[in-house]
Formats: C-alpha cells, structure tokens, sequence
C-alpha cells in the first residue's frame, strides 16, 4: 500500500529517550539553510572512518529561530552509543521528554505550514514548548525535523517522509 501525497499524521504527545549523536551546528538564514544540510554527508562519512553505524534517521536540531534574521541549526545523526567530539563534529544528547510529533509526507517545503499546524494545535491542547526568548531568537530544549526519507533512494520530495518532534517545557 503507498502513502498518499501531501500526507500528514495528527499530532501527538510521546515520551523520547535520550539519544546520543553527532553533529555540525551552523548560523544560518532561510536563504542559506541548504548550507548545513549539505554537511550531512560529511557527519556520515566520520562516523564510517570509524567504524560508528547510525542508530536511526539523521535530523536538523533547531536551537535558535528568528526566520527574520538567522537560525542556529544543528544536522546531526543518532548513534547507540554517545562518542567524543572531533573536528567540526560534535558530541550532542537529544533530552529525554515528552514531544509533540506529526508526520509529514510531502515536499520539505510545506514544512513551514506544517510547523504551523503542529504549534495550533499544542496551543489548543493547553501544552507549552520547551522554548524562551532570547536577543537572537527564539532557544528551544529540543525542536527536531527527522529525516526519514533517504533522497538518494527515493529522489521525488513529493514522497519524502518527515517527523517533526519538539520537546515539552
């Protein structure tokens, strides 16, 4: 059976371990923010020099939105086991919690609209989001976009699957 286009699951609340990783930050705009997703491959290829195998799909980690001005995004890609840091790689622990998620079948750039939907509809539930204000923008705890759509194996982004997972205060 196949998914349908432009689907989207209803959003709900589920409990995440932590979960080691490795990871680039960069600064980035919305102009610019294929710049960091383009350091993936360099984050898998690290973790193949050393013999490290990926313990499940890779993300972009948001720490700082201001969609106006920059973002402080972070592409990383879980492992079993937490590791040391090395180069432009980093060490990183996504926290255990209690996340908002959806998912999203369709073009990454619905995923604005998306991003909406899911912030509606916790704001309709009452729940608030381990989020604080800070001069550069919005800090979030944990606001995660997972990737688990390879698009190498499947080059239609209408077809790409994406989680969107953000951490409760």
């Amino acid at each position: 059976m196949s998914t349908p286009r432009n689907a989207l699951s209803d959003p709900r609340v589920v409990e995440r371990p932590d979960q080691p990783y490795a990871g680039i930050t960069e600064r980035v705009t919305m102009r610019t923010i294929n710049r960091i997703a383009d350091r993936m491959p360099e984050i898998f290829g690290w973790l193949a020099e050393r013999d490290v195998a990926p313990a499940s799909a890779p993300f972009f980690r948001y720490h700082v939105i201001d969609m106006e001005r920059e973002l402080e995004v972070e592409v990383g890609v879980p492992v079993a086991v937490p590791i040391a840091d090395d180069g432009p790689v980093r060490a990183g622990v996504l926290p255990a919690g209690k996340y908002v998620t959806l998912t999203h079948v369709g073009h990454p750039d619905q995923l604005v609209d998306v991003t909406a939907r899911l912030l509606a509809w916790a704001a309709h539930q009452g729940l608030a989001f381990d989020v604080e204000e800070s001069e550069r923008g919005d800090r979030w705890g944990s606001r995660l976009e997972i990737w688990h759509t390879n698009p190498a194996e499947q080059p239609d982004p209408s077809k790409w699957e994406t989680e969107l997972a953000f951490r409760l205060a």
